[in-house]
């Protein structure tokens, strides 16, 4: 996939991030589905394909869960510009996504250590509860639609809810639980 940016897309590309970065409220995984959106949908700057692999990689690696906002940088520089391209887009990408994050969690954090006896700090910690939950859950469902949903793909959603149960009910280490997933693909059952 070639695509030609220009110094205004580059703009546009770290600015985006630095906004996804504000919105990222239980982690940059949160902002995936509008990471899609801007990358994949509006701009065509990465295909389906690479967007999936570039979280699935970042994922299935050790270290932090924001790699995948790299390695969607670095793809879309490479298919920019090659090499130099990537380099300059996991830049901006990862200065974009942590850059406004880490500066307002920082101070956030500070504050509300100062003071976390107040009511309405309390109450703000409870409420922000059922927006990152909802947050990880559209991010769970553009990784496992592809963006459109296929009720032939049953085996999938079936292995999505027996998994989603025995997380929420057992101790059962998610390393076996992704295993057995792999095991599972690898057979072609789903």
């Amino acid at each position: 996939m070639n695509t030609v940016l220009t110094g205004a897309d580059w703009l546009a590309f770290f600015g985006h991030f630095l906004v996804l970065s504000l919105l990222s409220i239980g982690g940059a995984i949160t902002t995936a589905p509008e990471m899609h959106r801007f990358l994949v949908d509006r701009h065509q700057w990465l295909s389906d394909a690479q967007f999936t692999a570039s979280i699935a990689i970042a994922q299935a690696a050790p270290g932090p869960n924001v790699l995948f906002v790299a390695l969607l940088g670095w793809n879309v520089g490479l298919n920019s510009a090659g090499l130099p391209g990537a380099a300059v887009g996991l830049g901006l990408a990862m200065l974009g996504i942590l850059l406004p994050s880490t500066t307002l969690a920082y101070a956030a954090a500070s504050w509300g250590h100062r003071n976390r006896e107040l009511r309405a700090v309390r109450a703000f910690k409870q409420g922000m509860t059922p927006i990152v939950l909802a947050l990880l859950i559209a991010t769970g469902w553009l990784l496992a639609t592809g963006g459109s949903y296929d009720p032939a793909r049953w085996r999938l959603w079936l292995l999505s809810a027996v998994v989603t149960a025995v997380v929420w009910r057992t101790r059962i280490h998610l390393l076996w639980l992704l295993g057995a997933g792999g095991l599972l693909g690898w057979h072609g059952w789903v």
